[in-house]
């Protein structure tokens, strides 16, 4: 009996060692990269500004108009038509919009969420959660993805 015990306790502290090895291993850190805020209105006019100026205030940088690919005649969508906005964030302000997004989200994200590779996205309903003051002028926008 004495001796079943000792290797459990052997393979306990071996159990140990590998955790405190985990911890160590660089390669078990979360990074971010980058990270891609994107407001997809559906049409371009004063909505598609509004949004620009939400993402202006949101990654304190110009955000980027992107345009249609496809002509769609039952969305009403035409070729080159400017429909939606979109930043790209790295480094440290990427961290710190993340953990904003998350909070919003109450720290869980559906399993639907993730992709194969590592990458996941997740929509918000409102960017006043994001800690944004409203602003009468931009109203609230309520976008998800």
């Amino acid at each position: 009996q004495r001796r079943v015990h000792g290797i459990q306790q052997f393979i306990g502290e071996g159990c140990m060692e590998q955790q405190k090895k985990k911890a160590d291993n660089k390669m078990r850190e979360i990074r971010i990269e980058k990270m891609v805020l994107n407001i997809g209105v559906g049409k371009s006019g004063d909505e598609l500004t509004k949004a620009a100026k939400v993402l202006q205030d949101l990654t304190d940088q110009k955000p980027v108009f992107s345009r249609a690919k496809y002509t769609i005649r039952s969305f009403n969508v035409k070729r080159n038509e400017t429909m939606a906005v979109h930043a790209t964030i790295r480094g440290a302000k990427a961290m710190e919009l993340l953990k904003r997004g998350l909070k919003v989200k109450d720290f869980e994200l559906r399993q639907r969420c993730f992709t194969d590779n590592g990458c996941f996205g997740f929509g918000v309903d409102e960017h006043i959660d994001l800690g944004i003051k409203f602003d009468p002028t931009t109203g609230c926008l309520l976008y998800t993805s």
